[in-house]
């Protein structure tokens, strides 16, 4: 198990700590650290706060994603999903929420806004080549494989 620290930052501590929200699930629920209520209108994105921080191993990142519910119930999503948390970041989490749908969306403080996932990074040296070794595929891309 890898133990990973996470800092309740000032003026939160009335928010949950991120968590799982079943045995199963790979994903920690990250909850909106608004002051007050945040409206994104349609088509339009807002950083939203979380108001936590992480302290990870190198070696690994997490992943802030969508929450599926916002996405079918609301349009809304994470705008670079994956975001990206490297493990030498240490300040406070923030979320790109982007509102696909047709109507303004409302976010309040306590709300879960996105996931993190943990992913482990492997240590990766890349080595300039004059040529690529052959596959099947080749450089066949973007939905060369059809529909």
């Amino acid at each position: 198990m890898i133990k990973i620290g996470i800092r309740s930052l000032p003026g939160n501590e009335d928010l949950p700590v991120p968590k799982q929200m079943s045995k199963g699930a790979s994903g920690f629920d990250l909850y909106a650290a608004v002051q007050e209520p945040v409206t994104i209108l349609p088509k339009e994105w807002e950083l939203i706060p979380t108001g936590v921080a992480l302290a990870m191993p190198d070696g690994c990142e997490a992943q802030v994603r969508p929450r599926s519910g916002l996405a079918l119930h609301h349009g809304v999503t994470v705008l670079n999903t994956p975001g990206t948390i490297d493990a030498d970041y240490r300040g406070e989490i923030g979320v790109i929420l982007l509102n696909m749908g047709d109507q303004e969306f409302v976010v309040r403080r306590g709300e879960r806004i996105a996931q993190l996932v943990f992913q482990l990074i492997p240590q990766v040296e890349l080595q300039l080549t004059d040529q690529l070794d052959q596959t099947s595929r080749g450089s066949g891309g973007f939905g060369h494989t059809g529909r």
